[in-house]
């Protein structure tokens, strides 16, 4: 989850990817009310709990995303 999360990063400007320890911030795990890991939350609005497949969590960040986003392009 976190590498995926990572290299959407580097392919979107708009997206930026924070892995967390959970029990190193545990004031941060309590805000996000984090119960298991891995936890994603999105733009603070959508939250995944645990493991999903690449492709719903890809889909999750898209929808998450303005509608005007679209990836950057290689050169």
């Amino acid at each position: 989850m976190a590498s995926l999360a990572h290299q959407m990063a580097l392919a979107c400007a708009q997206i930026t990817a924070d892995v967390i320890e959970a029990n190193e911030f545990p004031r941060l795990s309590q805000a996000y009310n984090v119960m298991n890991a891995p936890k994603t939350v999105v733009n603070d609005r959508v939250e995944i709990a645990g493991a999903v497949p690449e492709r719903q969590l890809v889909s999750e960040v898209l929808c998450a995303l303005p509608s005007d986003t679209t990836p950057d392009e290689s050169p």
